[in-house]
Order: C-alpha cells, then sequence, then structure tokens
C-alpha cells in the first residue's frame, strides 16, 4: 500500500503555508491549506476539542487565529472547514458532510 500526495498539496503556495503556521499556534490537531483558485483559499481544521461542538462554535475558535493575517490573505479565504476528527473516521450521516471532506482533499476543477 502507497501513500499518495493528496491532489490539493500541489496548490499550496508560501501565502498558504502562512494560513497553516498562524493556524498551528491555535494549537490544532491538524490544519491544511490551499489555494483553490487566484480569488480563493481553502482551509481544514481537526481538532479534538470541537467533538460535539456546532459548527459556529468551531468556526468561532479557528476565527481568532484568522484575524491575525494580513487582510488581503484573510479576504481570499472562501471555505473554512472545521472537524472533530470523529466526523472524518465515522461514515458521513450526511451529503453535505460527505461533500465537505470529499471536495477539499479531491478539488472539482475551478471556473477561474
Amino acid at each position: 500500500m502507497t501513500n499518495a500526495t493528496p491532489a490539493w498539496h500541489a496548490n499550496r503556495t508560501e501565502e498558504t503555508r502562512m494560513v497553516e503556521a498562524v493556524l498551528s499556534k491555535g494549537v490544532f490537531d491538524k490544519v491544511d491549506a490551499y489555494r483553490y483558485n487566484s480569488a480563493s483559499i481553502r482551509i481544514r481544521v481537526i481538532d479534538r476539542r470541537f467533538e460535539g461542538m456546532s459548527r459556529e462554535r468551531k468556526d468561532a475558535m479557528v476565527e481568532e487565529y484568522l484575524d491575525r493575517l494580513p487582510p488581503e490573505t484573510h479576504s481570499d479565504i472562501v471555505t473554512l472547514f472545521t472537524f472533530a476528527p470523529s466526523e472524518l473516521d465515522r461514515t458521513p450521516t450526511s451529503f453535505r458532510e460527505f461533500m465537505l471532506s470529499t471536495e477539499f482533499d479531491n478539488p472539482s476543477p475551478s471556473l477561474l
């Protein structure tokens, strides 16, 4: 069995690595970011503290750190995915949940 590099890794930039570094200061378990297209950045944050939290509450924990980014980077963040590890380990309970995780890992082609 091989560990293939996820497709989105090719879209990591110096800017998205900076986003990951800033969010890592929040001591989140795992932070991934990539530039989806010239106008948007996608971020996924996985943390055990998110267990049982509403999406709004998880997003608020992350926003505290996103606010530290330069305005031009912050304005390009279009998608923020926040998950507890159990949400990724189990079979998705909704189509929306399935699509969120799948779209991050295997981005559909951008129209830009």
